[in-house]
């Protein structure tokens, strides 16, 4: 056999080490399967076949979206090669399956992790059918010649006998030759094999046939006799010696004698016993996690469709999406080994406390893990459900002499109903996750439908801004700053306006377009500043509100001074604003202490007059804060007893969202320096700005 050519998509990748690397796995591959199987090729042909093989594996992982097919193709040409058995297919999944992962050009995201598992899976299923297909061809062919042989008898009884003889007994498959009245009269050493037993002259067939599959037998029998083909084949159980059952496809064709009358039956027996079970486990790996062994995602979802559809009307079904918190730290500091053992653990110990309920623990990608629960009247509510899971992982178990511990936030779907398609109610579970996940970590949280339509809503809205951006939709208003005790103008805050949503920077956050879009907006803003102030209609300080991504944004600074420089507007007159929450982000506080150090004022938003917040105050140079809506609505004195204390360190305090008069007399009293709101003035364009100051 020729060296194999490769397949345009499976070019070995360009880096020296990852070529290196996949040769070496090429090798190793080769090594452990050349042990265990026989093929027509020297060892380095073999090398040659499998280096190529494993490019193309490698190629499709690559590619996005992933398709398995190239894995698939990989187990039907392993078939190919020659006699590769069970053995070999397993060397195969095995080194596949902790090779790929080890290679470095598949450890940079988990997705690869996912794509690795289902292609082991698509080889495996392609090894199992071209395997099939060639145990069938063989079949065939070997039939094909024994008819042949038998009908070669009819013509020439000595030689074809002689010929029967030969096949029958160096063949594998078992042969009986039966009479037109059903009982056996001869069969070959290989029957006895399959049987367990050699079957006497003068045996009903039928008594060999399992009880479950005697109907089966009768049709195919009424059909050869009836002479309505040249063969029939049918798969059916016949019985053991030891009352066991072996699994075998029966074929059987009508043999005549010298003047053409039907004389007897052959009947050829194909035993399916170990292509079943081989069947059978691999079909099984694919539907589980080959770490945990726990039920994988593909499996779990089947099991929803039909949980969901036998639940009980009254107590439902309660489906959990789990995720390990600080998984990340344990492999990044510990390494992936430990990893995988945390990930054993975790699988014993759910399955552990789930085990008086009616329910099944699985594992999706990754440290995620999904339990389903049939609920009866005394299933636990999810609240002592969840304490129970995560005291139950509190406990430490010893890795490596690591005592590790760990706790899962979860989120949860309850009593849905048994009408939502299983995918739809995995998406509810992980949404409520992710909320769960959001602000704190060992907590759970149940989903609602109501705030998943308005997610949705928004989802919807993100992803159209950018054309409601380029159109024009999208703009800039001024809001004024005021002074709390004399009602003068202190300052004009600029923020996007959209028709559509009053939430026009919360949405550019979560797509990533919020950082485009706020250099965008600080730079009309400071051209609009500095056209007030060339034209004296006004001169004030301007301030900008920064979200999350912006903060910690690395090219932050630079983004500022680029539009200073182009606007010409003075550092000292530019305000930016940062969440109190990304203070603790390096990235954050090095952008905050850089901006202050040329001359931008900073203030921090949603400060929540806490001892914490108040920390900050006296480690960076801030210059005002800003109380948070809810707060300034709820004017209560317990918030405001350190307002002194942040006079104290030169800081002035905001507050946001005065809506009515008692609320800034209220806010007045409390010691509130500045204010924003509707009872100060609501956002405008730029001219109407002016005509209402």
């Amino acid at each position: 056999m020729t060296n194999p050519s490769r397949r345009p998509d499976a070019v070995p990748p360009a880096d020296t080490a990852a070529v290196r690397a996949r040769e070496a796995l090429a090798r190793k591959w080769s090594y452990l399967v050349s042990s265990v199987i026989v093929v027509a090729l020297s060892r380095d042909e073999l090398d040659a076949e499998l280096g190529a093989q494993l490019d193309a594996m490698c190629a499709a992982l690559h590619k996005e979206p992933f398709d398995p097919a190239p894995f698939e193709e990989v187990g039907e040409r392993l078939v190919a090669l020659g006699y590769v058995n069970e053995p070999g297919l397993r060397r195969t999944v095995d080194v596949l399956g902790k090779g790929l992962l080890a290679l470095e050009e598949f450890s940079a995201t988990e997705q690869h992790t996912v794509h690795v598992v289902g292609g082991i899976g698509a080889l495996a299923c392609g090894f199992v059918s071209a395997r099939a297909r060639a145990i069938l061809d063989q079949q065939e062919s070997m039939q094909r010649s024994l008819l042949k042989a038998a009908h070669d008898a009819q013509r020439d009884q000595r030689q074809s006998e002689a010929k029967f003889a030969g096949l029958a007994s160096s063949s594998t498959n078992g042969i009986l030759i039966v009479g037109l009245d059903g009982r056996v009269a001869w069969g070959n050493d290989a029957i006895g094999d399959i049987l367990g037993h050699q079957p006497e002259p003068g045996t009903r067939l039928a008594e060999l046939v399992a009880p479950q599959s005697i109907v089966v037998f009768r049709e195919l029998m009424e059909r050869v006799l009836a002479e309505r083909d040249e063969f029939q084949r049918e798969r059916m159980q016949l019985v053991r010696g030891d009352g066991e059952f072996s699994r075998v496809t029966l074929t059987a064709s009508l043999l005549r004698d010298d003047d053409g009358k039907p004389s007897h039956v052959l009947a050829m027996i194909d035993d399916d016993t170990e292509l079943a079970l081989l069947q059978g486990e691999l079909r099984r790996q694919s539907l589980h996690d080959v770490l945990t062994g726990l039920p994988n995602r593909q499996f779990f979802t089947t099991h929803l469709e039909t949980v969901l559809r036998r639940a009980d009307p009254e107590f439902g079904v309660t489906v959990f999406h789990l995720d390990l918190d600080a998984f990340g730290l344990v492999c990044n500091s510990l390494g992936g080994r430990v990893g995988d053992q945390l990930l054993q653990h975790v699988a014993r110990r759910l399955r552990a406390v789930m085990s008086r309920e009616q329910a099944m623990v699985a594992r999706f990608d990754g440290d995620e893990f999904g339990i389903i629960v049939e609920n009866t009247a005394t299933t636990p509510d999810i609240a002592t459900t969840m304490a129970s899971i995560n005291a139950d992982l509190a406990e430490p178990i010893f890795v490596d002499d690591h005592g590790l511990a760990v706790s899962v936030s979860a989120g949860v779907v309850d009593r849905p109903s048994p009408d939502v398609d299983p995918t739809e109610l995995l998406r509810m579970a992980d949404l409520a996750l992710r909320q769960a996940k959001k602000d704190q970590r060992g907590q759970w949280q149940l989903f609602h439908g109501n705030q998943d339509m308005e997610r949705r809503r928004d989802h919807a809205l993100a992803v159209v801004m950018p054309g409601a951006w380029e159109q024009g939709d999208i703009g800039v208003c001024y809001q004024p700053v005021r002074v709390l005790a004399t009602g003068e103008l202190a300052g004009v805050e600029a923020v996007l306006h959209w028709d559509l949503s009053d939430r026009c920077a919360e949405l550019a956050d979560q797509t990533g377009l919020i950082l485009p879009m706020g250099e965008w907006l600080m730079r009309i803003t400071a051209g609009q500043a500095q056209w007030w102030r060339q034209r004296g209609e006004l001169d004030a300080q301007f301030g900008i509100r920064l979200t999350h991504h912006q903060s910690t944004d690395a090219d932050l600074v630079s983004r500022v001074a680029k539009v200073v420089e182009e606007t010409g507007m003075p550092h000292e007159r530019l305000t930016l604003c940062m969440p109190v929450g990304v203070l603790g982000v390096a990235d954050a506080a090095e952008n905050l202490s850089t901006l202050a150090a040329r001359g931008v004022r900073i203030a921090l938003e949603d400060f929540g007059l806490g001892p914490r917040d108040l920390a900050w105050l006296s480690e960076l140079p801030i210059a005002s804060v800003c109380v948070p809506k809810d707060l300034t609505r709820r004017m209560d004195p317990r918030s405001v007893a350190l307002i002194p204390a942040v006079h104290e360190v030169g800081v002035n305090i905001c507050v946001d969202g005065i809506e009515t008069a008692e609320q800034a007399a209220w806010w007045t009293q409390a010691g509130a320096d500045l204010a924003i709101g509707a009872h100060f003035g609501s956002p405008l364009d730029a001219g109407d700005f002016l005509k209402e100051l």
